[in-house]
């Protein structure tokens, strides 16, 4: 006997190869719930996976999501699959959206990769001078910190061209000696294999939502919530939740350099490191907090927004000297 009413549901997602698979990925976790599913996939290409281009001059990463929120709100899909690192954390979801539920959360480190072919083996290996491929200002500015004889240029694109352009099989600007992706993205591809030094979190912090996919559906449609939130993980949710809150209190967007990372101990206890950093990694400012014995996590997200702000982490967001 099925809990669920007997409809198609719509599932809207970015076109890449990536978004698909992450559909996939949540369509057979929902039919262990619900057997007889029906499922329709609604692929989008949305205006920011068309422009080739800086995705600051086109207002940030949170393009990927809107075209897929207006048409959940319009009624035209019933639920979304984001990749929470995606979502902006300046503003307020979409009118009438709610996350109904936050999967288990995937490896959240980020990885070095070289060509094919290339002996190297970690970001040591690296002579000065060489060029490094990242899409987000977070690992620019990272990797900078550590070694700012090297050249971080920006590449876009689904993970897989991507990985071409690494390999030359793609034309790119510049020669690529390196290149730093998600560990999940590979996996969820099939090619974790391509990954050589998997970087700690402490040698770089991911960004806040890392590893994490978000299922949206609108707040009214209390079916389709019921059957999301039978796929939600409690600690994931709570680790976003610290996260998420520290981000909107720093009014960060998908362009600012904002790092972050919640973990819950074995014992329960929760903790957030933070880290605000300038654009070429020379300046950044860093919080690491634990929870208070209520061990709320919103308390915890707005204490190292708190500290990251004391410590200048507005001026450094805005991109001002001292």
């Amino acid at each position: 006997m099925t809990d669920f009413p007997e409809r198609t549901l719509r599932i809207g997602t970015r076109s890449s190869p990536m978004a698909l698979a992450q559909v996939e990925q949540v369509s057979a976790l929902l039919r262990k719930h619900e057997p007889e599913l029906t499922i329709d996939v609604v692929p989008v290409t949305t205006e920011a996976d068309k422009w080739q281009g800086d995705l600051a001059q086109l207002g940030g990463k949170g393009l990927y999501v809107k075209e897929i929120d207006t048409m959940l709100q319009r009624g035209d899909v019933d639920m979304a699959v984001h990749c929470v690192k995606d979502v902006p954390g300046d503003r307020p979801l979409p009118q009438g959206l709610i996350f109904a539920a936050y999967l288990l959360r995937d490896d959240v480190r980020d990885v070095l990769l070289f060509p094919e072919g290339s002996g190297r083996q970690t970001l040591d290996d690296l002579p000065p001078g060489s060029v490094v491929a990242t899409s987000a200002v977070r690992r620019k500015a990272q990797i900078n910190r550590v070694r700012p004889d090297l050249s971080v240029v920006r590449v876009r694109g689904a993970v897989g061209s991507r990985v071409e352009k690494l390999d030359g099989k793609r034309r790119v600007d510049a020669e690529l000696d390196a290149m730093v992706l998600a560990t999940s993205g590979l996996e969820r591809l099939g090619i974790a294999h391509r990954g050589r030094q998997v970087f700690s979190v402490e040698e770089m912090l991911p960004a806040v939502g890392a590893g994490t996919l978000g299922l949206e559906c609108r707040r009214d449609d209390a079916a389709v919530a019921a059957l999301l939130a039978r796929l939600n993980d409690e600690r994931t949710m709570t680790e976003i939740t610290a996260e998420r809150v520290m981000l909107h209190g720093l009014r960060g967007h998908c362009n600012s350099p904002i790092a972050g990372h919640c973990i819950t101990d074995p014992d329960g206890q929760l903790s957030l490191r933070g880290m605000v950093f300038s654009r070429d990694g020379s300046k950044f400012v860093h919080a690491h907090i634990w929870g208070e014995s209520d061990n709320d996590p919103a308390t915890l997200g707005t204490r190292v927004c708190a500290e990251l702000l004391r410590q200048g982490a507005r001026d450094i967001i805005e991109g001002i000297p001292h």
